[in-house]
């Protein structure tokens, strides 16, 4: 997967707005993912990202057309700081209802009081567009995944996100609960029996956003429609965490 890089000013983390495909977009930074789905009847705006980087995401989100007064949900994956930071001022400003994993909901209200909170099976439906959620706890208790479909040139396509990858909290001494290992390994099993054709991340190095986009901007070819990624990415994780486990002895 992608590397990451140390981001020292905000303004470093600048990436090109762009459409991923049909009515999803990315309105991130390299420091977090955010993701813009427009349902023809208002804005999903999928994590906020930091404070200090909010304004290349409102400024990418008027750079492709849209109005950030126009967003209507934020789901927000997880509690870390890093992927919700600014979701109390986007909220303010947008007027916007924030959902988030029911079992993160304590320590989200650090940073915003969620008005929506999300349990297994539960679904977000705005226009065109129908989220369905899976609590993948691991990461941290209350991490959510989804899935929706969208179209594209007659096609459509199954869009899904593990809302919760990192193994810096499946480290011993940094655990967000006990028991969140055998959690995860649960979660990344469910996850791999769903069927995605474009995975999209809540980090650029999930998916090589960074890369793809290149490549869409130069090419026009479009590589986040992968049936395969998924899978792959999911066994990574599974790997990692091993490795993470075997590290300890």
């Amino acid at each position: 997967m992608f590397e990451r890089r140390k981001i020292v000013q905000p303004w470093e983390g600048k990436i090109r707005p762009f459409k991923i495909v049909g009515n999803v977009y990315f309105v991130g930074t390299f420091q977090a993912s955010t993701h813009l789905i427009d349902t023809g009847e208002g804005l999903i705006l999928i994590d906020s990202g930091y404070t200090n980087s909010f304004y290349l995401v409102i400024n990418s989100i008027y750079e492709l057309g849209f109005s950030p007064k126009d967003i209507k949900y934020i789901v927000n994956t997880h509690w870390h700081w890093d992927h919700v930071e600014a979701t109390a001022a986007l909220a303010d400003l947008s007027g916007a209802k924030t959902l988030i994993g029911r079992y993160d909901a304590e320590k989200a209200r650090r940073y915003f009081s969620p008005d929506i909170l999300i349990k297994d099976g539960d679904t977000l439906s705005l226009g065109n567009t129908k989220l369905t959620f899976m609590e993948t706890s691991g990461h941290t208790k209350g991490t959510i995944s989804f899935f929706f479909e969208t179209e594209e040139n007659g096609r459509t396509y199954r869009v899904g996100m593990f809302g919760g990858a990192g193994a810096n909290t499946l480290k011993r001494g940094a655990f967000d609960f006990e028991g969140c290992r055998e959690a995860y390994r649960e979660s990344l099993h469910r996850l791999k029996k769903e069927r995605v054709d474009v995975f999209i991340g809540n980090h650029v190095w999930n998916n090589d956003t960074f890369h793809k986009a290149e490549v869409l901007f130069e090419t026009g070819e479009n590589t986040f429609i992968d049936h395969a990624l998924w899978g792959k990415f999911l066994d990574f994780c599974e790997k990692r965490l091993d490795e993470v486990i075997a590290n300890e002895k």
